[in-house]
């Protein structure tokens, strides 16, 4: 996914990112040309020893290459580096480090140390457990909210899972807004543009949201921000030209969620109004790159006609919703898409979040189906709608650095 600025050109800090490469680069060839003499020099009884250095180079200088360093000399009998002034003892044994009050594990990602909302440090520890987003509705397809956890029953492999966690907030949420900019959408980006905005403006005013205009190649025009106005430029943005490169929209979004979303839970919201034909991806290879333990719901709206092409530009759309828990839109008129947008919105602000570890451990990977049932007193007929599986990954230990 390409970023852009004013004049359509990639943006030139990654020439800054460059630098240290190119620094690393020339300190190694400094080091190759200096000498074509031996690292090191055998003596008759078979040791190693260092090249002598010039009288004008200091043996303790940082830049120095760590071949040509004089050799440190072997600790004396009996001592340890424990010993020595300042050093940090290490505990020894399978007692556990003890962490301070703000840094008690919370879950998460696993060793990654992060600031909360009010400034307070978070350890997040290894939790082999999976988040599912929920939304539940009525045979009228009205929203149910008052559901408790009891009324839940999750279903992996068919198996049935013990919830961990459940709650029913409104909770903020990454978003990424996906826009077809291809040459036929030119006389319906104004209505889009409106009904995006009005979208982001009945969310959780603590939502981050970034925008990608994708003709045939996805453009990165506004990153994570709340900001309504730098929304809006980034929505005015209209290219209207080339084809329409869906599917590797939706690979770059859904990476550039994984990578930079503070929030936990994701959303991307595509807008197109035909069939992909510029991806060098396929739409396998497109749900795949969502069905991570923790990937995104996808909401869809599809301005399409009556053709061959649109159906299959249709199929595409829901596969990509239902796969995730989200749903496809097909408006009738340019009006619909406005209230499509607010609809999005109260789905995304009226869902549940269930939690649950797999009978099944993650490490042994694999595809996992997922379903989810509800039956509460006073209702009938009650459909959830949630992601259909994911891809089981086994989450490093290893502390982020």
């Amino acid at each position: 996914m390409h970023l852009r600025n004013k004049r359509n050109k990639p943006v030139p800090i990654v020439l800054r990112a460059l630098l240290p490469l190119l620094a690393i680069m020339v300190s190694v060839c400094w080091a190759q040309g200096r000498t074509q003499a031996p690292q090191a020099q055998a003596t008759q009884a078979g040791k190693v020893q260092a090249t002598p250095l010039p009288p004008d180079v200091d043996p303790s200088d940082p830049a120095l290459p760590v071949w040509a360093r004089p050799p440190s000399p072997a600790p004396a009998a009996g001592s340890t580096a424990a010993n020595k002034p300042g050093a940090t003892n290490v505990p020894s044994g399978n007692k556990p480090a003890v962490l301070p009050p703000d840094l008690q594990p919370e879950g998460g990602i696993v060793g990654e140390v992060t600031k909360g909302d009010k400034g307070q440090f978070i350890y997040r520890t290894r939790v082999d457990e999976v988040t599912l987003q929920a939304t539940v509705v009525d045979s009228k397809r009205r929203l149910v909210t008052d559901l408790g956890q009891n009324d839940f029953t999750v279903y992996e492999d068919g198996q049935v899972q013990q919830i961990t966690s459940f709650r029913r907030e409104d909770i903020p949420v990454s978003i990424g807004i996906l826009v077809d900019n291809s040459g036929s959408m030119r006389t319906k980006r104004n209505a889009v543009t409106k009904a995006v905005v009005n979208l982001v403006k009945a969310s959780n005013p603590n939502d981050e949201v970034f925008v990608v205009n994708f003709n045939d190649e996805p453009y990165l025009d506004q990153d994570f921000t709340n900001s309504i106005s730098r929304m809006q430029q980034a929505l005015d943005r209209v290219d209207t030209r080339g084809g329409t490169a869906l599917y590797d929209a939706v690979y770059a979004s859904s990476e550039h969620l994984s990578k930079a979303a503070k929030r936990e839970k994701k959303v991307l919201l595509v807008v197109t109004d035909g069939e992909d034909n510029e991806s060098r991806l396929s739409l396998e290879q497109a749900i795949r790159s969502v069905q991570d333990e923790n990937g995104p719901t996808i909401y869809t709206i599809g301005i399409l006609g009556d053709d061959g092409h649109q159906r299959r530009a249709k199929r595409a759309l829901e596969a990509l919703s239902v796969q995730t828990g989200g749903v496809a839109f097909f408006p009738r008129n340019l009006e619909e898409v406005d209230e499509i947008s607010k609809e999005v919105a109260r789905d995304i602000r009226n869902q549940y979040t269930i939690t649950y570890k797999p009978t099944n451990p993650r490490s042994n990977g694999g595809y996992r189906t997922v379903k989810v049932t509800v039956h509460a007193p006073g209702y009938r007929n009650l459909q959830v709608r949630t992601r259909s599986g994911y891809f089981a990954t086994d989450r490093s230990t290893a502390a982020k650095r």
